[in-house]
C-alpha cells in the first residue's frame, strides 16, 4: 500500500507547474528534489531556485492541492536549501520546452540565441524581465523581444 501511495504521489506531483516557468513542471526544472515516506508520513522535499524565490508559497499550496485531490492526503513539504538550485539541474527536454515556450533556456557555455528563429545576434534589454531568474532580450535579426532564463 506504501509503495502505491507513493507512485500516486509522484505522479500527481508532475502536473505541479512552476509559476514563473508554466512550461514547466516543478520535476522538470529540478525543484522538486525528493518524495519518500517516513513512516505513514509522505515527505515531499523541494529546492526552490533562490532563496528568496516570491513563488514557493505558490507551488507549495499547489503541491498540497494535487496530493489532496489525487486522494493521498497531506504531506510535509521540507525546504531544501543546499545544495544551492542550479540551472544544470534543468535537462535537455526541458530545455527545449522552456524555447517551444519563447524563453531562451539558460547556457553556460553557449551564447544565447533567439527561441523565435534561432539567430544568435541579440541584445540585453535588461537584466530583470517580468522574474527576477530571467532577463529580457532582443533579437537583432527578427526584431522580437523574448525572456532569457538567466545561469545560476
Amino acid at each position: 500500500m506504501s509503495a502505491d501511495r507513493l507512485a500516486r504521489a509522484r505522479r500527481a506531483l508532475e502536473r505541479v507547474r512552476d509559476p514563473e516557468l508554466p512550461a514547466l513542471s516543478i520535476a522538470e526544472i529540478g525543484i522538486l528534489r525528493e518524495v519518500r515516506l517516513e513512516g505513514e508520513t509522505l515527505v515531499v522535499a523541494v529546492t526552490p531556485t533562490y532563496s528568496g524565490c516570491p513563488a514557493m508559497g505558490l507551488i507549495v499550496a499547489e503541491i498540497r492541492r494535487v496530493l489532496r485531490d489525487a486522494g493521498i492526503g497531506e504531506a510535509r513539504i521540507d525546504t531544501r536549501l543546499a545544495p544551492a538550485w542550479s540551472t544544470d539541474w534543468i535537462d535537455a527536454a526541458a530545455r527545449a520546452k522552456l524555447a517551444a515556450a519563447g524563453i531562451a533556456p539558460p547556457e553556460r557555455d553557449r551564447p544565447v540565441s533567439c527561441p523565435r528563429c534561432g539567430a544568435g545576434a541579440v541584445e540585453t534589454l535588461s537584466e530583470f524581465g517580468a522574474t527576477a531568474c530571467k532577463a529580457l532580450m532582443r533579437c537583432t535579426a527578427c526584431r522580437e523581444p523574448f525572456e532569457r532564463f538567466k545561469c545560476h
